[in-house]
């Protein structure tokens, strides 16, 4: 088995973790599902499951990830205290192999309509109107064009290993897509009807309040955390026995939670100020457009209404999705890449290519049949897989794995940690509440 790189600093896995959290399920995902849910009425919900469902289920992966220090199928059969347990972890580890690549060959797709838009925004600058019309026309051939140069972008980072891949770039990537969100929020809010779109961003309705609304931002808060399939696991085994997990996984947790605010508050004004310029923003129904070609079907107009300038805005904009894009693929591709690698004579790098190019084949057959096939994905993945995926880790760490062993993994990194508040809230909900409160909003959504 192939030795285990570990992340070469603690700011070095902040960035790794939160630009595997950090993607289009915050920049793009979540200021649709907000769209399409009432608001402010979803932002509060989503805020109150990241906190009191989505966080310890991420300490419960990165804490058996650094404890087994291995891919998530042999972590937890490590963890496992009989042949039922055993049989069960391997079912949930390839489980959550399944799903992160099903999660990967649709999101793929939207990360290339992203790099499409933005060599689209290039030739606007340079007036070449031809090609930025044949980059921004949802083109089979050039969906499977641009979905196939993603991949390969993220098969050529992940390919460089723990350190001089996936860290080096998420250190430089993440703070370039803070500062480009910031000055595209500071840019927006000053244009005209923004404040209406701010309004219904901040001010909940709570009569939007609905089971529906509470599972859809429980998928959310799993999707843009990257749980229950394994990533989060991953990158903990790769972090330093002397690292505090309970602070790191709050700041994680924290970065996450504040840019997919920070994403909300970009799109959602944006739309109402496109509005303002001419674009059709409600459905007959009277509803807010939704869907995973909103920003596409809304943003261009406001683009189009700040004259000279609107090109360069374009750009900015694009570069962002596409940093957000790559920052969380490679996380999405490490999990099944490190099981193959370290459970095969298989190098890093021959392993690497091999799933990519599967996840390439995969992406293309769900961008050809693109109506029947992408909700249906996004659907398995973040609505159902994701949560249960991520209810069986805490059920590995509240009732499979001994409670001391726990202690023990925790104690290094934060001595006296069993006299802190975390202890004390931590085992009994990991073990209790999150697995319940799960499972009945996961019942609610089949009998709806």
């Amino acid at each position: 088995m192939a030795s285990r790189e570990q992340f070469s600093s603690r700011i070095g896995f902040v960035f790794a973790a939160t630009g595997s959290a950090v993607g289009l399920g915050n920049v793009w995902g979540f200021p649709t599902h907000t769209a399409s849910n009432g608001g402010g009425a979803f932002v509060l919900v989503y805020l109150v499951m990241a906190f009191c469902l989505a966080y310890p289920a991420l300490m419960a992966e990165l804490i058996i990830g650094r404890y087994a220090q291995s891919n998530a199928v042999t972590a937890l059969r490590k963890i496992s205290t009989g042949p039922i347990s055993h049989a069960l972890a391997g079912l949930v580890g390839y489980g959550g192999i399944l799903a992160v690549s099903l999660i990967l060959g649709f999101y793929a797709i939207v990360a290339g309509w992203m790099l499409a838009y933005l060599l689209a925004s290039f030739a606007d600058v340079l007036g070449w109107r031809e090609a930025s019309a044949w980059l921004t026309d949802f083109d089979i051939y050039r969906n499977w064009l641009f979905l196939g140069v993603f991949i390969l972008a993220t098969v050529a980072i992940v390919a460089r290993g723990v350190t001089d891949g996936i860290e080096r770039w998420s250190t430089r990537l993440m703070p370039v897509l803070v500062i480009l969100l910031v000055l595209l929020i500071a840019y927006v809010l000053m244009q005209p009807a923004a404040m209406e779109g701010l309004q219904m961003y901040l001010v909940p309705d709570f009569s939007h309040i609905s089971p529906s609304l509470v599972v859809n931002a429980m998928g959310q808060a799993f999707f843009s955390m990257s749980l229950g399939v394994g990533g989060m696991l991953i990158y903990g085994s790769y972090l330093s026995k002397q690292a505090n997990l309970p602070r790191m996984g709050m700041v994680v947790t924290l970065i996450d939670v504040g840019i997919a605010f920070l994403a909300g508050l970009l799109i959602i004004p944006a739309i109402f100020v496109a509005q303002h310029y001419g674009a059709t923003i409600y459905t007959g129904a009277g509803e807010l457009l939704s869907g995973p070609d909103l920003i596409f079907r809304v943003l261009p107009v406001l683009f189009e209404s700040m004259g000279t300038v609107g090109p360069l805005v374009a750009l900015a904009f694009f570069v962002l999705m596409v940093i957000a894009s790559i920052t969380s693929s490679i996380a999405m591709l490490e999990p099944s890449v490190s099981l193959i690698s370290e459970e095969t004579s298989m190098s890093r790098s021959r392993a690497t290519w091999l799933i990519g190019g599967a996840i390439a084949i995969l992406s293309a057959v769900i961008a050809a049949w693109f109506d029947v096939l992408f909700g249906l994905a996004v659907t398995i993945t973040t609505k159902y897989s994701q949560p249960l995926l991520g209810m069986m880790f805490c059920i590995f760490a509240g009732w499979i794995w001994h409670r001391n062993e726990v202690l023990k993994e925790l104690r290094q990194g934060n001595e006296g940690v069993e006299n802190t508040l975390f202890w004390r809230i931590w085992p009994f909900y990991i073990k209790y509440f999150c697995p319940v409160l799960i499972f009945a909003t996961f019942v609610q959504k089949l009998f709806e």
